[in-house]
């Protein structure tokens, strides 16, 4: 029954290892650090991306918003987009609504 039950050893005296105390903050600082720098990153890359994606939209390119609507981009303007949904129905969005550029003819094959 002895493995139930951890053992109690007794601990040390009060001195610490020298720079013990400082150097567990460091290395926490140094991790996180590196760890916002790593988020902050990639979610600049992630916006760079998108922002290349939006200034390249062109008439009759097939995309899907950010709602999930699928379409094809009737006419295209500095801040808004018109998309064909389906024959003759067309909604009018902003640009930053899009989520992704579909190739081309899917829309068709669906």
């Amino acid at each position: 029954m002895d493995f139930l039950i951890a053992n109690a050893y007794a601990q040390a005296d009060g001195s610490s290892a020298p720079g013990g105390l400082l150097a567990s903050p460091l290395v926490f600082l140094v991790v996180m650090v590196a760890m916002m720098f790593f988020l902050f990153r990639s979610q600049s890359k992630r916006q760079k991306e998108l922002r290349a994606m939006i200034a390249a939209l062109a008439k009759g390119d097939e995309v899907v918003t950010n709602g999930g609507v699928a379409g094809r981009i009737d006419d295209i303007g500095e801040t808004f987009v018109t998309l064909e949904i389906a024959p003759n129905v067309r909604i009018k969005l902003q640009k930053t609504a899009i989520s992704m550029v579909l190739p081309k003819g899917t829309l068709k094959s669906a």
